[in-house]
């Protein structure tokens, strides 16, 4: 892929080679091998007629409309249509102009290494003619090429060199190769690293190189393993016997539709990844995973890039810079306009100043004429000013006297006006009292008004209650007088009933009196007996004790043998079940 302004620069150089006097002309018999050169470079047909009739009335510069760069545009470039080594043409033009410019026995470098700093200078220059490189893109290609070379930037010897250029910020291409041959940035280092550095940078920027290295690759037909050298442009990936690059075994063609995609490992082939394209995918494997990973993402980059319609990254990178620079190019001519603009307002305001430093001396001079006459009615005014000053004295002790009789006014007015503000917001606050009991009053009026309408309801309500009781008591009183009669009856009877019961609470209260009586009784019994069969088996050992009374089984208590046998606690319980049998029939 060929750039058009990038072909112009290098014709550009030829042609200013050929204008051996300087003064933008060329000799006509030289335009002819030029041109003819440069069509068979181009693979076009050369066309000597052409050439005679655009130059048969003038012979301008190689840039204005009437010289050779419209001819170059309409009769060579506009007819290319196939690709053409660019590489070739490059180096034509670099044969017609180097050995006119450069000494190569004072350089570093070779000539091929020179010719590679040329390519460069021609990508990185601005469009604009002479062709120069600014100290921007020096910077960039300086700091390139000592990254290639494995050796670190130094900014301070960097600064140190722009500070000798001092007002010129930019050089030619010859000053430019001077600089790398003469070793400026590179000191310490052989000439073949150099060598590589320039190359590596030729190789990006020039060739379109974006990486490059040996990986194993899948056939198509046989399906088997081979190492091929690839190399990595924006719209290719192709690969090469060895990384001489000469024998090219194919490319593979990238465009919106490919993708990149990570294999997993089979076939004994590890950090695998896989290109889909259109008509056919390659199976490809790195040296290692980090190998992979950056062919991968180099080969994503360059798919984006192709599906945003952007060229190659160094490109428009370029394109970023020069934006940036013409930016700031705008800026600081805008800059300069307002410094203009406000040294001539400076020069006007010097111009005002001095005009009214002349007025200021002439209103001195008659200042001091006026001081004069000034001075010979001072003495006259001073006495009538005395007596003014005393006038006034006494006017102002009069209106200082005033002034305090008004402040005791104001004052008086302020708390007057201060008490009124005071009544103002407490009427306000009972008037927004009232405001609220006038809405309380409404309510309850409403209220009142539901409240006797429901009144007048229950009223209707309770007359009609009335009269039904008035007909019940009088059905009623009849029986009122039958349920009195009853009720006495009731009432003696109840008196009845409470006398009974209170004899048989006394009879109660004397049985209790009975029962604790013989329980006292039953615990000292059980006592003495408890502390006499203590006694006894403690002398005579586990001899049972024979007591007098039924010889059945003696009955056991918690306490011990019991005081009584079980025939006489059932006549004891059967007395007192008849004893409160009979208490219940007499009550």
């Amino acid at each position: 892929m060929w750039h058009r302004e990038e072909l112009l620069k290098s014709v550009w150089h030829a042609f200013t080679a050929l204008d051996l006097d300087h003064r933008g002309k060329v000799s006509n018999p030289s335009l002819r091998v030029l041109s003819h050169n440069l069509c068979t470079v181009m693979k076009i047909p050369h066309d000597p007629v052409a050439l005679e009739e655009h130059f048969k009335d003038d012979d301008k510069g190689p840039l204005s409309n009437q010289g050779y760069m419209p001819y170059l545009n309409r009769f060579i470039l506009d007819k290319v249509q196939e690709d053409f080594d660019v590489l070739e043409f490059y180096r034509m033009c670099w044969t017609l102009c180097f050995k006119k410019n450069i000494h190569s026995q004072h350089l570093l470098i070779s000539d091929r290494d020179a010719f590679k700093v040329w390519c460069i200078f021609n990508f990185l220059s601005e469009d604009k003619y002479p062709l120069v490189i600014v100290i921007e893109e020096i910077e960039y290609f300086l700091r390139k090429m000592t990254e290639a070379m494995g050796s670190g930037w130094s900014e301070e010897r960097f600064a140190h060199y722009k500070l000798q250029l001092n007002t010129k910020s930019c050089l030619t291409a010859w000053e430019l190769i001077e600089l790398v041959g003469l070793g400026h940035f590179s000191k310490g280092l052989d000439r073949q690293t150099l060598s590589m550095g320039i190359t590596e940078v030729f190789t990006e920027l020039i060739l379109d190189v974006l990486k490059q290295g040996y990986m194993m690759k899948k056939g198509h037909i046989r399906k088997n393993w081979t190492e091929r050298w690839f190399v990595l442009r924006p719209t290719s990936l192709s690969y090469y016997v060895s990384e001489d690059a000469e024998e090219k075994r194919g490319d593979i063609i990238l465009d919106q539709s490919c993708c990149v995609e990570s294999l997993p490992d089979k076939d004994g082939k590890k950090c695998l990844f896989i290109i889909k394209c259109t008509d056919k995918s390659f199976e490809i494997s790195a040296s290692d995973k980090k190998k992979k990973q950056e062919w991968i993402q180099a080969i994503q980059s360059c798919i984006l890039q192709l599906r945003l319609g952007l060229s190659s990254p160094h490109r428009e990178a370029r394109l970023r810079r020069r934006g940036l620079r013409q930016r700031q190019q705008m800026e600081e001519e805008d800059l300069a306009e307002r410094m203009k603009r406000l040294q001539a307002a400076s020069d006007t305001k010097q111009r005002e100043l001095e005009a009214m430093k002349m007025k200021m001396e002439e209103a001195a001079a008659k200042a001091t004429l006026e001081e004069l006459r000034r001075k010979k009615t001072q003495l006259d005014l001073q006495d009538r000013y005395r007596l003014d000053l005393e006038r006034e004295k006494m006017v102002r002790q009069q209106m200082e006297e005033q002034m305090a009789q008004k402040s005791n006014e104001l004052e008086q007015y302020l708390q007057r006006v201060r008490q009124l503000e005071d009544m103002y917001h407490r009427l306000e606050e009972a008037l927004e009292d009232e405001k609220q009991a006038k809405q309380d009053e409404e309510a309850m009026r409403k209220l009142q008004a539901r409240l006797l309408e429901e009144e007048a309801a229950k009223r209707a309500e309770l007359e009609q209650i009335q009269l039904q009781q008035q007909r019940a008591l009088c059905q009623t009183e009849a029986e009122k007088q039958e349920l009195m009669a009853e009720q006495l009856a009731k009432e003696r009877d109840l008196q009845a009933a409470t006398l009974q019961l209170e004899r048989l609470e006394k009879e109660r209260q004397g049985a209790l009196e009975q029962y604790e009586e013989v329980s006292r009784k039953l615990k000292r019994a059980a006592t003495k007996t408890k502390t006499w069969k203590d006694k006894v088996a403690k002398h005579e050992g586990l001899v049972r004790l024979i007591q007098p009374g039924d010889k059945g089984i003696q009955r056991m208590t918690n306490w011990g043998p019991a005081a009584f046998t079980g025939t006489e606690l059932e006549q004891r319980k059967k007395l007192w079940q008849d004893s409160k049998n009979q208490g219940a029939q007499a009550q």
